[in-house]
């Protein structure tokens, strides 16, 4: 069965969609088979992973206008289905009354054809999100040393709950990854301190591994290339790897 992981934070710009795609190079590094579902209209994932914003969406599959497997699209990287902003009116067309479901129902459609499945969500609480918590089984909050990303998954926290308490008993929330990390700022600790009470109120941990701040992550997207790939003897690349190998290490292996 395929891992699902959805990488998430209510604040934008804490590196999810770096998160996401250093998690798919590694996977397929691996030699697994990965499908990256890009659910921010922004499409920074698409991107990213040089998929084209033509052809058919994660919207359309949303809509129930297309399957999963009719909407990828096949990269150097990995499977991607791309977004666009059109998904943004997501939350409008949506009213069934398991709308929550919707994205778990279209991925159980292509269960089998993937090891991981990684979703790189929007920065907002949307019925977008809520699919994405849904259907995962593990969630990944990264998070910057700073106070307003710490608001970010206070507000996101009790959304993450009620999806547990009503549609997902079995999601697993990995854990807290700090990036853009340097331990030079003393702001960098204390928000990490304050972090540690939203992870035990989540039942979760701070990672130890802490991506560091690197100018190569910001480079990589340029490229369309992830960032182990891009720069893989950077420190954040090594850390990224790192992580991937201690909390997947059926899909990560050694790739250092």
């Amino acid at each position: 069965m395929s891992k699902v992981i959805a990488v998430t934070n209510q604040k934008g710009g804490v590196g999810k969609t770096t998160t996401c795609a250093a998690f798919a190079g590694i996977f397929r590094k691996n030699g697994k088979r990965v499908l990256a579902i890009d659910l921010d209209p922004q499409g920074n994932l698409s991107f990213s992973l040089g998929a084209e914003d033509t052809g058919l969406t994660i919207h359309d599959v949303m809509q129930g206008k297309c399957t999963v497997r009719q909407a990828v699209k096949h990269t150097r990287i990995c499977d991607v289905i791309t977004s666009n902003i059109l998904l943004s009116g997501t939350e409008l067309e949506l009213d069934g009354s398991d709308r929550e479901f919707v994205l778990k129902r279209a991925l159980s459609q292509a269960e089998g054809d993937y090891d991981a499945v990684i979703i790189d969500t929007p920065p907002a609480l949307s019925i977008l999100t809520i699919n994405a918590y849904t259907a995962a089984d593990d969630l990944i909050i990264p998070m910057t040393p700073e106070v307003l990303s710490l608001q970010g998954i206070a507000q996101v926290k009790d959304t993450i709950l009620a999806v547990k308490k009503y549609y997902n008993k079995s999601l697993d929330v990995r854990g807290i990854l700090l990036t853009k990390y340097s331990s030079k700022y003393l702001l960098s600790e204390e928000v990490a301190e304050m972090a540690e009470i939203i992870a035990k109120q989540l039942g979760t941990q701070i990672f130890d591994i802490r991506i560091s701040a690197c100018i190569a992550a910001a480079e990589a997207p340029a490229h369309q290339q992830t960032l182990v790939e891009y720069s893989p003897r950077c420190r954040a690349a090594r850390e990224y790897t790192r992580l991937a190998e201690e909390l997947y290490p059926d899909l990560a292996g050694k790739t250092f």
